[in-house]
């Protein structure tokens, strides 16, 4: 039986994780900040970062923050594993780190080198953005009378799930370098999005797209975080959105 650390386990994508592997029949240690048993700052690192570690045989590293940090949350994880003897690191990342100058995109990458560079064997998965990030998006939007969307941007959602048990997969198997990347099933324009989720929540809005300036609405622009060569997922955002608010309405 392998042990196996998840971080940031009580998140989205790492709780999903978790329950894969521990089907799976593996021991799971669930790091975060507020996990019952593993409550880590991996930031500040320290001795409960060094415990978590201990006897560990692979780490599935999910922690992650837009706010800052990421890069020595990463380091402080990588110390902990050489000196605990961790056979293999995997990181969750994004696609189109290396192409879209997003701040928050150019910190995963740098996360990316670290584990390449780690001495440890390592796994990179790089997926597109998850079905929650439009629905965030389109609902922060839709409170306005006019949803004002980046013209010419395009996305290609993917189930959180599905990449949740993708990661269980690599887990279980051997280090594997950058394997190939996870997309969802469709490209999609922003303004298509907008309005399967307007007609999912019984909303009515105008749906207006304006051009913005920047390097990084051009990369977006220019499809550098798609990756339509590689839509592997299954659930559409139209599957996503009906169980999402037929399960609210039942609740």
């Amino acid at each position: 039986m392998t042990t196996i650390l998840v971080t940031g386990a009580t998140g989205t994508l790492g709780r999903l994780v978790t329950e894969r592997l521990r089907d799976g029949g593996h021991e799971v240690r669930a790091l975060s900040r507020h996990a019952p048993q593993y409550a880590v700052d991996l930031i500040r690192g320290g001795s409960g970062l060094d415990a978590a570690v201990s006897g560990v045989d692979t780490i599935v590293h999910c922690a992650t923050t837009p706010r800052g940090g990421d890069e020595k949350a990463a380091a402080n994880l990588i110390a902990a594993a050489r000196r605990a003897g961790v056979g293999h690191l995997i990181y969750i990342s994004i696609v189109g780190v290396d192409r879209v100058p997003l701040g928050y995109y150019r910190t995963k990458l740098a996360v990316e080198r670290l584990t390449e560079e780690s001495g440890l064997g390592w796994t990179v998965l790089r997926a597109t953005q998850f079905h929650d990030l439009p629905v965030q998006l389109f609902g922060a939007l839709s409170k306005l009378p006019v949803m004002l969307l980046p013209a010419g941007v395009a996305d290609q959602p993917v189930e959180v799930a599905e990449v949740a048990d993708r990661l269980a997969e690599l887990a279980q198997g051997a280090p594997a370098g950058r394997v190939a990347d996870m997309g969802g099933p469709e490209v999609r324009t922003f303004a298509s999005l907008a309005r399967a989720y307007l007609k999912a929540t019984g909303r009515r809005r105008s749906v207006v797209s304006v051009p913005l300036p920047g390097k990084t609405y051009r990369a977006f622009r220019a499809g550098g975080h798609l990756a339509p060569e590689r839509a592997v997922g299954k659930e559409t955002f139209e599957d996503h959105l009906a169980q999402r608010f037929e399960s609210q309405e039942r609740g």
